[in-house]
């Protein structure tokens, strides 16, 4: 789980004002940051199956978010996915 902290630095970071928490950019980064902490709980904790199944609920939603933006904002999710090095 994120912390309050954490977050608030994520937005600054990723969104298009300091309050910005539901643009799709923004989504983006705040999953990918939560599924790579959770990838990390589940390294040492194999046998956690609620945990993975909430894992693979974020990747699904990070994907839809990626593919909305593909349709809407194809150059920005492309800088997106360079700055959080991720592949389409």
């Amino acid at each position: 789980m994120l912390s309050t902290t954490k977050k608030a630095d994520i937005v600054k970071k990723y969104g298009i004002h300091d309050k910005d928490t539901g643009s799709s950019a923004v989504q983006i980064a705040l999953l990918t940051e939560s599924i790579e902490d959770l990838t990390e709980h589940l390294k040492t904790h194999r046998k956690d199956n609620h945990s993975r199944k909430g894992l693979l609920a974020m990747v699904a939603d990070r994907r839809s978010h990626i593919k909305y933006m593909e349709k809407h904002d194809p150059k920005v999710l492309e800088s997106l996915l360079k700055k959080l090095k991720l592949k389409k």
